[in-house]
């Protein structure tokens, strides 16, 4: 958990450089909440509170909470969902390895359909004054817009769906002020830093390479084919990486060993699957990023998944159902 924890850590220095210190305060916003919420449920429960407290895994929900919260959002509402993560989709379904689905998206999810104006107030590239972000944080004033505009998937999801403006994609990216060179402007850095962690992650066999390889090249490969056949409606697989969520997702979300599959083909399947929804609800559905959503669907799928892919027992035919001895 630490090593994961670590592995963030180039992702969160980049989102400083674009996004300003307020993520900062988000994550020990989280964090503390976390523990907290961790600490009084092992105590409900007559666990060991300093022994699981220190396993880091509260904090590693708390971090992914804060990354994929705005930066900007009102504090109460980064502590709510944390509370919600590890109280309700953790600790209530048995606590760590028990839970069928991701805490963070979990908290992530309920939020966006219960407060989509809120979780949609991110702030512009290169506005980084500290005071001005802290005013939103804790004040829960309205942002101006001078603070806040549109993620990089929202202002392309918006644009292609007016009818009136018959906007196309290559229109879009090179008129907004939200895209950078192949992406969101400044998500660009921060999926390739993601990435260096979560590199360095397998390189420490804390995840394997099923997960993050099928994920993204699926994703990409969809996103490739409808781009060639609708250029126009449909954006590349370049953007689709690197913009949202999916570097973080690939690497650091769908890779979650409790709420994931287990098996080889079980991942492969599970990330296939996650990749192919989070295209779908980018493309078609009414939030801008699937991240979420997708990953949650498939973790619905994971006992299937597992079931299906387990690999034979030694000495029986067809699996763990199988006839006699060979």
């Amino acid at each position: 958990m630490l090593k994961v924890l670590a592995a963030l850590i180039p992702g969160i220095a980049v989102y400083v450089w674009f996004f300003g210190a307020a993520i900062l305060v988000q994550i020990a916003l989280a964090s503390a909440a976390a523990l907290a919420g961790e600490a009084a449920m092992l105590k409900l429960r007559g666990k060991p509170v300093a022994l699981f407290l220190s396993d880091g895994s509260a904090l590693v929900t708390a971090w992914l909470i804060a990354l994929t919260f705005p930066p900007i959002a009102p504090w109460w509402l980064t502590v709510t969902a944390t509370l919600f993560a590890i109280v309700v989709a953790k600790h209530l379904y048995g606590g760590l390895g028990q839970n069928p689905f991701n805490p963070a998206m979990v908290a992530f999810a309920v939020s966006i359909v219960a407060f989509p104006a809120l979780m949609s107030q991110w702030p512009a590239v290169g506005f980084t004054d500290f005071t001005a972000q802290m005013a939103v944080v804790f004040k829960s004033q309205s942002a101006q817009d001078a603070v806040t505009m549109a993620t990089p998937l929202d202002a392309l999801r918006t644009s292609l769906h007016v009818p009136e403006a018959r906007a196309t994609v290559a229109g879009v990216l090179g008129s907004h002020a939200t895209f950078g060179n192949i992406g969101g402007k400044g998500w660009e850095w921060i999926a390739l830093a993601y990435l260096a962690g979560g590199l360095w992650l397998l390189q420490q066999r804390i995840i394997t390479w099923h997960v993050p390889v099928a994920f993204l090249a699926v994703l990409a490969l969809i996103a490739g084919g409808f781009s060639l056949a609708n250029p126009e409606r449909y954006a590349g697989p370049v953007f689709h990486v690197v913009t949202g969520g999916a570097m973080l997702g690939a690497f650091f979300i769908a890779t979650d060993p409790v709420s994931g599959a287990t098996t080889p083909r079980g991942k492969l399947i599970f990330a296939a699957g996650a990749a192919l929804l989070t295209w779908i609800i980018r493309s078609f559905g009414a939030y801008p990023d699937g991240m979420a959503f997708a990953v949650l669907l498939m973790n619905l799928c994971v006992p299937l998944i597992d079931m299906g892919t387990q690999p034979p027992v030694f000495g029986h035919k067809g699996g763990m159902k199988g006839g006699g001895r060979q």
